[in-house]
């Protein structure tokens, strides 16, 4: 599983998306993941620049928290299950839970186009990722056997007009060759047919990661040989701008995504 997939692509600058919405406005803060609660259409607003309020300037731009272009390819184990469903714990053939930490992910999806931003209904998120011992669904490899017709820890869900999708699931194991992550992909239809594709993968916090993995059933498989996020040559391709620090809640962690996509 040390083949699991490379870098492609690379994440705007805060000057490349000043650029590509014309130079108009405003100071964001470039958090492209902050720890929770669930948000509102409210958490794309930014500062508008004071030139822009004078009278007889161009309308201000609302930038969402981060503008990101594909930056990681999908990896081997991505399957198109097409399984609508927010909690993604479980395998719908035997409703078997998958234990581990809980964590509660929310992505805010908003498109940037020429001089607006504004959040993306309708977008299709997909989220895939190991379990607490390293383990995909419905895949094939070496390090842990066959495990065709399972669909745990695999579903999308369909952005609001908010541009808000949720997911329950748990925080992942760790396999040979990867630092700790998840997969995403943002799927957009066009009123031609053509749509678009953004893939990419979150890291976690590694003192996090650290204490996670000394709680079962992650102890199970221990920490040894475990590469961490400066050792993961994917990590190193995401810039640093696509790492979590979940917080904690009473049932779990949660976190939230913010991310724009470019026309």
């Amino acid at each position: 599983m040390d083949g699991d997939d490379r870098p492609i692509g690379r994440i705007l600058t805060r000057r490349e998306v000043l650029a590509l919405l014309g130079g108009s406005a405003l100071a964001a803060a470039c958090a492209p993941i902050s720890a929770p609660t669930f948000p509102t259409a409210s958490t794309n607003a930014a500062v508008t620049t004071a030139a822009a309020a004078t009278a007889g300037a161009s309308v201000a731009v609302v930038l969402p928290s981060c503008v990101v272009r594909p930056a990681l390819t999908e990896g081997p184990y991505f399957v198109d299950e097409k399984l609508n469903r927010s909690d993604i714990r479980s395998d719908p053939s035997t409703n078997a839970v998958k234990p581990g930490a809980t964590l509660a992910l929310t992505f805010l999806v908003s498109k940037v186009s020429g001089t607006s931003c504004a959040s993306l209904a309708n977008a299709t998120v997909d989220v895939w990722h190991c379990d607490a011992l390293g383990v995909y669904s419905d895949a094939t490899d070496p390090t842990f056997g066959s495990t065709k017709g399972t669909k745990f820890l695999r579903g999308y869900q369909t952005t609001d007009a908010s541009g808000t999708a949720k997911f329950t699931t748990i925080w992942p194991g760790w396999y040979q060759g990867r630092a700790v992550h998840v997969h995403f992909k943002i799927r957009t239809a066009a009123a031609n047919g053509q749509g678009s594709d953004f893939t990419s993968q979150l890291f976690f916090d590694e003192a996090m990661n650290d204490q996670i993995f000394t709680q079962s059933p992650y102890s199970q498989k221990g920490g040894s040989g475990r590469l961490r996020n400066e050792g993961d040559g994917i990590f190193q391709g995401s810039g640093g701008k696509l790492t979590f620090a979940p917080a904690k809640t009473n049932d779990g962690y949660a976190a939230t995504f913010d991310i724009g996509l470019t026309a």
